[in-house]
């Protein structure tokens, strides 16, 4: 059976607060539906700065979920790990793994946006050292035990329940992002399907004698949205698409390289493309069937309606889970 995903970004372009607010509850009860369903994973992720509330607090948000929910995983993917306090973050997620048992996964990236690192007054050109910092320091603060940060001895408290400690992968597209997870032993999260770099990985892992795997995606791993009339569906949701397609794709510098790229300008051009997709349930079902490994939903894409979220999700875990297990 695939792995399926609820992603969760809360785009919304052309909010008023208290819309934005419903947006959010709403994202929760989905969740919470999604749990009792059988589905495997939230994702959420983490911008700064975006004019479209694109979500910036993902470990908060991360939190509210797993409260919200018994069974399925939360997936910050990615975390952008040097704009964080390392000590702070420790904490964060210690906590986290401890309420909800182990069920937060954490993706930690460096981003590849220059504005995000200014606004939050981060130098951008110290990324690669401060992320080593920062999984060097959560490694040492989960286990417990005293170690040295920035020339003082700490401790951090309290001790995650996962051991050795709560899941934290590597997120990147460069051989320095796998070399640094090769380093500390810690999984390979490649952005796109990247055989080569996901070969350089273990070939550096092998060197350093460390342990680990690499989580890839598919060649093709598109974002779905579930219709009962896709044609119809593109005419009168497609523009909620595309805004959320065209501001991703302004956002990756060149030789960024990620799994979700679209080079579209129209409804039209998005739809032919394949990035997003929206199928009917017999054509999701038929799309797992052919091997997929993994079925990513996104129910609120770009500031899609709720009630048209909605029943993208419920198509989804009535219509589809049940032909794609015997039950959660």
């Amino acid at each position: 059976m695939p792995v399926t995903v609820v992603r969760l970004n809360l785009v919304d372009p052309e909010p008023d607060p208290g819309a934005l607010g419903a947006r959010y509850r709403a994202a929760l009860e989905m969740a919470a539906y999604a749990d009792e369903r059988g589905v495997t994973t939230v994702q959420t992720e983490e911008h700064h700065g975006a004019a479209d509330n694109w979500m910036p607090a993902p470990f908060a948000f991360a939190g509210a979920v797993l409260g919200a929910t018994r069974r399925l995983t939360v997936t910050v993917s990615a975390a952008i790990g040097p704009l964080y306090d390392p000590l702070r973050l420790a904490e964060d997620i210690a906590v986290l793994d401890l309420l909800s048992g182990g069920r937060l996964v954490t993706v930690a990236g460096i981003g590849y946006r220059p504005e995000e690192y200014a606004a939050l007054g981060v130098d951008w050109k110290r990324r690669g050292a401060l992320q080593d910092e920062l999984l060097e320091t959560l490694l040492a603060a989960w286990t417990g035990e005293e170690f040295t940060f920035r020339g003082r001895t700490v401790r951090v408290t309290p001790r995650p329940g996962t051991r050795p400690h709560p899941p934290l992968l590597v997120g990147g597209s460069s051989k320095a992002a796998a070399r640094r997870a090769a380093r500390l032993g810690l999984p390979f999260f490649p952005s796109a399907h990247l055989p080569d770099l996901a070969a350089y990985y273990e070939e550096r892992r092998a060197e350093y004698g460390t342990q680990g795997w690499t989580m890839m995606p598919d060649a093709v791993t598109p974002l779905l949205h579930l219709a009962e009339d896709p044609d119809r569906a593109w005419a009168v949701y497609g523009e909620h698409v595309l805004h959320e397609a065209r501001t991703y794709a302004s956002w990756q510098r060149q030789g960024v390289r990620s799994a979700v790229k679209s080079a579209a300008t129209t409804v039209a051009e998005l739809r032919a493309e394949g990035v997003y997709r929206i199928l009917t349930p017999d054509a999701c079902v038929a799309y797992a069937a052919g091997g997929a490994t993994g079925l990513v939903l996104h129910p609120l894409v770009g500031g899609m309606p709720v009630e048209e979220g909605w029943r993208s999700l419920r198509l989804f875990a009535e219509d589809v889970l049940p032909r794609l297990t015997d039950g959660p």
